[in-house]
């Protein structure tokens, strides 16, 4: 029988999402392009190829989830019978069957396309082969789309549910809801269970985790389990049943003597009788809880007849407890623990395998020669020494001191530090100080050294080692001095007078801003002219303020299309003159022009040649696509991705 681990499970797609899985899968894994130089029997094992990937990856998939998925006959029987409860075997068996229905009905499909490609006569009609095949794999994963659904709701409730070892150590905790199981459950273990004062608080198994005798134990608290008959019961309580029916465990029936749980003390034992035959072959402990509100001592006559039906049972034993007060809480675990554990060894015992591992022991037990007794032959000497011993040990020993106060003993080793004086012996002292350890810090001789250093620091004293020197100045050093001073106050009034210039300084203005205002006119320039030096009396014929006068009438058309010939080309010379070309400008040198543009064409069809362009004005726009779909198409032999 194999144990499963639930949460391991992979999650089962949606057939629609299967669907996308395998063709995006096999549209990555495999070939894409189909080029106009290839034969036909290249073009036949291009899309035979594609068919048996996609059937392979179908086929791996399914045959995952089948496998992953507990087989109700292979697994323990308490999980088939949970399963049973939760999720209706018959229905479960349905889904796995017909998602294995639908393995082999893909295998066929491919098996019977690859045997038509094999005869496929054109491109044409092969592509249409492979899309039939994969078409009609898609087909059968659609009609499988309620049973992976269904898969998938089990699969994440399996993952929820506690995970139980059939095989180990177990104690079941069982009875009517809300009597006080979950709070045992609470106590004994590092579960943490709810607790509520009401019914059904509890609404499926939980598994808690204890130790005794340096053994883990398993404890299942159940949901509470009401008294009517099996086909009544629901599915909470149907999970507490089949756990009491299949696990081999010590069970604990609890009992609420109080009444406060909303059910008599007679229901309770009913209910007990009803389930008894679940409990064959299993040690039984029924304990007697809330022991804080009444004992079994303090019950009327009546109800204490019912109880002691249940002393007088040889079979089981009747414990009392309160998980309030933790009165018993202890003892019921011991003896269940102790209960189980002779179980298991006499369940052992009758295996055949104990009898193949006896048949190799032998025991020898001495039989005695006659009735004379024959007591250990200890000699004179060690009793002599032990009678000594005995005599000089008069001081009590710790363990000694133990014994005696039991459990109010306490453990106190300061009591025994004679070297500190008694008031000062139980003082805490820290050992960790602000990430620190103190002992590192602590130096026994510290009040030694201080003292030499307090008579150091006085011999230095007495000798005048801190004593201050007096200087008197010279003439010298105090001409120097005042002159230092009066160089300090001098550098302090600058840098107060560079610091009020700097903020009263009003912006420069360029040179350029002003030249439209600029005063420029003839008689400024003869008189600026006359001041330098130079004669311009003779220049009346220079025309320094003849303008060009637009007139009314230009003349005939044909000396207005010479003039304005003449002022196009002198408007052409003078942009030309002004802003050469592009490629022109900066480099005077025609060799060196030249050899620049055989560099920049170089470049530039180095560009249009890795990126295709037409020419230099061309941008090269990177693809926004998906990378695995654009990073190269693979030939014919070669799958794995880059």
């Amino acid at each position: 029988m194999s144990l499963y681990n639930f949460k391991k499970i992979a999650v089962v797609p949606t057939a629609k999402d299967f669907i996308d899985i395998i063709l995006s899968k096999t549209q990555r894994k495999t070939p894409t392009v189909v080029h106009k130089q290839y034969k036909i029997t290249r073009i036949r094992a291009f899309y035979m190829r594609k068919v048996k990937y996609s059937q392979q990856s179908f086929h791996d998939r399914l045959t995952q989830i089948l496998t992953e998925f507990p087989k109700l006959d292979d697994v323990h029987p308490f999980y088939a019978d949970l399963m049973n409860v939760l999720y209706d075997k018959d229905h479960y068996k349905l889904a796995l069957g017909q998602i294995n229905t639908a393995r082999h009905l893909i295998d066929n499909v491919a098996k019977d396309y690859v045997r038509l490609l094999k005869y496929g006569d054109s491109l044409y009609r092969c592509k249409q082969l492979k899309r039939a095949a994969l078409g009609r794999m898609a087909t059968i994963m659609k009609r499988q789309g309620s049973n992976l659904t269904y898969l998938e709701q089990v699969r994440q409730h399996l993952a929820r549910l506690p995970s139980i070892d059939p095989y180990t150590r177990t104690i079941i905790i069982c009875g009517f809801p809300n009597v006080g199981k979950s709070s045992f459950i609470n106590k004994i273990t590092r579960a943490d269970v709810e607790v509520q004062p009401y019914a059904f608080t509890t609404k499926s198994l939980y598994v808690g985790h204890t130790d005794y005798k340096y053994l883990r134990w398993q404890v299942i608290d159940t949901p509470g389990i009401l008294d009517h008959s099996l086909e009544e019961r629901n599915v909470i309580e149907m999970q507490a049943v089949t756990a009491l029916a299949h696990l081999r465990a010590c069970v604990l029936y609890f009992l609420d003597p109080s009444e406060q749980c909303g059910h008599s003390l007679d229901e309770q034992v009913k209910l007990f009788e009803s389930i008894k035959p679940l409990f064959a072959n299993k040690p039984l402990i029924v304990v007697a809880n809330k022991s804080d509100i009444i004992t079994l001592d303090e019950l009327p006559a009546e109800r204490r007849a019912v109880v002691k039906e249940l002393e007088d049972d040889k079979d089981l034993t009747l414990l009392e407890m309160s998980t309030v007060t933790d009165t018993g809480v202890m003892e019921v675990k011991t003896e269940a623990c102790e209960k189980l554990l002779s179980y298991r060894v006499d369940q052992k015992m009758r295996t055949k395998k104990v009898d193949g591992v006896l048949n190799r022991l032998h025991v020898a037990l001495p039989k005695p020669r006659d009735d004379k007794p024959r007591p250990p032959c200890i000699p004179d000497t060690v009793l002599a020494k032990k009678q000594l011993t005995a005599e000089k040990r008069k001081r009590k020993l710790e363990r000694d001191i133990e014994i005696e106060e039991g459990d109010d003993y306490v453990l106190d080793l300061a009591k025994h530090y004679t070297d500190i004086p008694e008031e000062e012996r139980h003082d805490i002292i820290p050992e960790i100080w602000e990430g620190h350890n103190v002992a590192d810090y602590i130096d026994p001789d510290i009040f030694e050294k201080l003292a030499e250093l307090e008579r150091e620091e006085e011999l230095r004293e007495e000798t005048g080692m801190y004593v201050v020197p007096k200087i008197e100045l010279d003439d010298t050093m105090r001409e120097i001095q005042k002159l230092a001073l009066q160089i300090r106050h001098k550098k302090a009034i600058i840098k107060d007078e560079a610091r009020i210039n700097k903020q009263s300084r009003k912006p420069v203005m360029p040179r350029t801003a002003g030249s439209k205002v600029r005063d420029r006119s003839v008689s400024r320039l003869r008189d600026d002219m006359a001041k330098l030096g130079v004669d311009l009396s003779q220049s009346g014929d220079a025309n320094f303020t003849k303008t060009k006068q637009r007139s009314r009438s230009m003349g005939t058309p044909a000396k207005r299309a010479r003039m304005d010939t003449s002022e196009s080309t002198s408007l052409t010379r003078s942009r030309s003159l002004s802003k050469p070309p592009r490629n022109e400008q900066g480099v005077k040198d025609v060799a060196m022009k030249n050899k620049l543009a055989k560099i920049a064409h170089r470049a530039i069809s180095k560009k249009v040649k890795r990126y295709g362009l037409k020419g230099e004005a061309d941008r090269f726009i990177g693809t926004k696509m998906p990378r695995h779909l654009f990073s190269g198409k693979r030939g014919v032999g070669k799958t794995d991705r880059r």
